[in-house]
């Protein structure tokens, strides 16, 4: 399973990039059919302290799953993602066990 960590405007520093990589692992580590992962880490224009964009595809055979999540830290806004991605993989792998 191949992961990509895009950063818009800035450089992820290594240590996001691992925590990033981590969290994903665990979240498709028993999922067969996953093609890859793609992240986009992102700033948004706004005065407020909540502007790190966090969004996640997973690509599945067949069709994607995706969160986007914006907080006061990426990791904040990863964490809150890969939550929405559980119940998404927990619906998909209900709608196709029966």
């Amino acid at each position: 399973m191949k992961v990509t960590i895009n950063s818009v405007h800035f450089k992820a520093d290594s240590k996001l990039e691992e925590f990033i990589s981590n969290k994903i692992e665990k979240l498709c580590g028993k999922m067969d059919d996953v093609q890859g992962v793609e992240v986009n880490l992102k700033l948004d224009n706004t005065d407020t302290p909540e502007n790190k964009i966090a969004d996640i595809r997973i690509m599945l055979k067949g069709n994607d799953l995706y969160s986007s999540k914006q907080c006061k830290t990426f990791e904040e806004a990863t964490d809150k993602a890969i939550d929405a991605l559980k119940n998404q993989i927990e619906k998909h792998k209900n709608r196709f066990d029966k």
